[in-house]
This record gives C-alpha cells, structure tokens and sequence, in this order.
C-alpha cells in the first residue's frame, strides 16, 4: 500500500470537507409552501432575544430608579427633606454662581426664630427643611426657651415647638404649628466642599431678616469649642456673646463647665449675632452647613450692637446635620 492510499483510509471521508468560513451570513429563508410566510432564522432568536429582554429590564430599572426618588419627595409629606446625595441645583445651570440667583431661590428657606428665656431673649435663624414647618437651626438658638416665634420670608409668623436637641452638635429641630407649602431648602454634601470655594451665607443679623452675604470658604475640619450650659450664650440678650474656644482660645466670653467639641466649616463670608442657625450655601445653592459662631469685635461690657464680623465664622457641616436628624425627629433631647 502506498502512503498515499494509506493516508486516505486513516482520514475520515468529510462531505463538507473543506470547512465553511468562520462566518457566513444567512441566506434569505424561502416561504414554506402554501403559507407565504418566511419563518424567522432560530439563532437570531437565541442571540437578539435575552439582550433585547436584558435592556428592557435595565430600561425599566433606571425608570424606577428615578422614579422612587422623586416619589419619595413628593409624596412623604411631613418627611419630604430635599436631601440628595449627589449635587443638583437649585438655581438654573445658566445661574450657578449667581450670587443674586441662589439668593432669590434659597430666601424663602430661611426664617428668623425668636425665643422668650426665663432671664432674656434670644435671636437667631433656622433653615425649613419640610413643607409642614421642619426647622433647623442651633441648640444655643432655642435652649430654654419657654415660648419660640418665627417669621418667615413672606412676613408669616408662626408658634414653634422644640422637636428634639442635641447640645453636643449644637443643634435642635423645631417644627411650626399650622404650616403648610412652604418652601424646603435642598440639604448638599459637605463632603465635596473645599477651601477656597465660594458660599453664601443667609440669616436675620440683628434682626435684619434675609440677610444675604458672601465670601469663601476658609478652612475645613475646624475644632470648634462651644458651651452646652442653658443659657450661657444668652447673657445680655440675643447671641452677639455666644461664646467659643478653638485653638486653646475663648471668644466672645467664658463657654462654662460644660463644653462640646465638634468639626467646623470656617468661612469669611459676614456672620454676625443672629446668624446663628441659618445657612451657608454654595454655588448650586445647596445647603452645605448651618452656621453656628462667629467671632465678636465687641470688647468686655460691649452690647451686642457693637458686635461685627470680622471674617471668622464657623457652620456646622451640613451631613453632621443629616445623620443626627432622625434623632432629632425622634424627640431627643440631648
């Protein structure tokens, strides 16, 4: 035998002997005979038909995803926080930045509080963080206070009652009676804030209601010291004297025995007595801290009239606030 014939009977005969290409494309199917219908090719089916099924299911996910966050604010009612962990704005795109824009749209957010004390008064602003009256604004602002008024942008005054305090972040929720469609402010992410950026500070300086000021951000990450007595701000009316320490230093008074530590936005932007509580904002107009000190001009035996900025004022970031807040809904008062 030859090698030749020996080669043929070891190799199995193959009728499609070369292999067809890799890839070919199908032919056009014939009508079955009878019907006129072209049956569709069964792998365009196997292939098409789960990609087809797997964006549709990602199609409605992102419809659902987006929907629940919307449905959530417009339809929880007394918990409707505009709160968002990415950034939106508040302003149009065309307006970021626009000093007078997040002016006019964060405005109607802010109120002033004022609160009767057994031994005063006190002064200061709070942010609306519900439709129905939620309020934050500063533990100093309210501590004591047997009866609490607050008058919003449009001129409205409303009777509030403490919901819940928390003295060690200097921080307390009041919520108004008999409110309604008011307008909440847009809580941001004080995680993205860095020094330099420029914010907006709005609040009722000695009672000057919806007073808007600006600067930039100073610092991050402050040591702000602050005295968790009753009332010991509250010494000659209003909060020109709240006192503060940071950096071993006492500002604007003794801060007493009994003291909280906590971290500090520091700004230049103008805050003056009666600040205390309302917003620091940044350029989307997102609330990014709750302004809580500030440090005084006035000298010993001063009133707080003679009390001035002078570019060293502290905020509250604004995710401390978000993480204390349902314990402040809860009606803590610590």
């Amino acid at each position: 035998m030859t090698e030749s014939e020996s080669f043929q009977q070891q190799t199995p005969v193959n009728p499609e002997w070369p292999p067809p290409p890799a890839y070919a494309p199908a032919p056009s199917a014939a009508p079955v005979p009878g019907t006129g219908t072209v049956p569709a090719p069964a792998h365009k089916k196997r292939t098409r038909g789960p990609l087809a099924l797997l964006a549709a299911v990602a199609i409605v996910a992102a419809a659902i995803g987006g929907g629940t966050a919307y449905g959530i604010q417009e339809l929880t009612g007394t918990h409707d926080t505009a709160a968002s962990a990415t950034a939106t704005s508040v302003v149009p795109a065309a307006k970021k930045g626009d000093i007078a824009a997040i002016a006019a749209a964060v405005s109607p957010s802010i109120v002033e509080i004022k609160a009767s004390l057994a031994n005063g008064s006190s002064t200061g602003s709070g942010v609306i963080i519900t439709s129905d009256g939620e309020i934050l604004t500063n533990n100093h602002v309210v501590a004591g206070a047997t009866e609490i008024k607050v008058s919003t942008s449009d001129g409205k005054e409303y009777t509030a009652k403490v919901v819940g305090t928390d003295s060690k972040k200097d921080l307390a929720l009041v919520k108004l009676e008999g409110a309604s469609g008011l307008k909440a402010a847009s809580l941001g992410d004080s995680s993205n804030v860095q020094v330099g950026d420029t914010v907006v500070a709005i609040g009722s300086p000695e009672g000057l209601t919806g007073t808007v000021t600006s600067g930039i951000v100073s610092a991050l990450d402050r040591d702000v010291t602050v005295s968790t007595d009753e009332g010991q701000g509250q010494q000659g009316g209003g909060d020109g004297g709240w006192p503060f320490e940071f950096g071993g230093r006492q500002f604007n008074g003794d801060t007493g025995s009994s003291t909280t530590t906590y971290k500090a936005i520091q700004t230049d932007a103008s805050l003056n007595p009666g600040n205390s509580g309302g917003a620091l904002i940044d350029m989307n107009g997102n609330i990014i801290g709750i302004n809580s000190a500030m440090y005084s001009a006035s000298g010993s035996g001063s009133s707080s009239a003679d009390a001035g900025s002078v570019g060293l004022g502290f905020a509250i970031p604004v995710n401390t606030v978000k993480a204390d807040l349902a314990n402040l809904r809860s009606g803590a008062q610590n």
